[in-house]
């Protein structure tokens, strides 16, 4: 199954100031998912941020701020609080794309519940991270015996712009492939 912009929701979960810097390697965390909310901006994929009890865990980290609004919530996962699960059912999408931390707790539980809902999730593995490598493999594990794909950036940006040779695809692949993933 592909990925389709119209039919999808990126959902940043909990990349927040006093977790983010003791996941690993949370430097490329941010850059990757920076890379992900300025596509989905520019190509109109609506944005959801979540933030894990932001009066503990501070607020979204600087770089992710602005690029949605962010609901707070106090269970791990998003779909078990129900003012954010109202927001996600609204939007009317079938596709979620998940992004954040920590990957074996508030991202897989996420993803477990969305598929268990009937959603199709997709979880890019080159943008969420844990504290500890065993914790981030095994909850990737999970999610893809529930049902859930895992996907990298790359996979959810030539998905959504479809095909080569459009204007489109020009400004977006000179933009956001050139080099290292540069995004400005």
């Amino acid at each position: 199954m592909l990925l389709k912009k119209d039919e999808s929701c990126l959902l940043l979960i909990d990349v927040q100031e006093k977790l983010t810097p003791l996941v690993q390697n949370s430097p490329h965390l941010i850059s990757r998912c920076e890379w992900l909310l300025r596509l989905a901006t520019e190509l109109g994929v609506v944005n959801i941020i979540s933030e894990q009890y932001p009066s503990g865990l501070g607020s979204t980290v600087a770089p992710l701020r602005g690029f949605g609004t962010a609901f707070p919530k106090v269970h791990f996962s998003c779909w078990s609080d129900n003012s954010l699960k109202q927001v996600l059912q609204g939007l009317n999408k079938k596709q979620f794309v998940l992004i954040g931390i920590e990957t074996h707790v508030c991202v897989m539980q996420t993803a477990l519940e969305l598929c268990a809902a009937g959603y199709d999730v997709f979880v890019v593995v080159d943008a969420v991270s844990s504290r500890h490598e065993q914790d981030h493999r095994y909850g990737l594990k999970r999610i893809k015996q529930a049902g859930g794909f895992l996907v990298t950036a790359e996979m959810v940006f030539f998905e959504w712009v479809g095909q080569a040779g459009t204007p489109e695809f020009k400004a977006l692949s000179n933009a956001y492939l050139v080099g290292e993933h540069k995004i400005k």
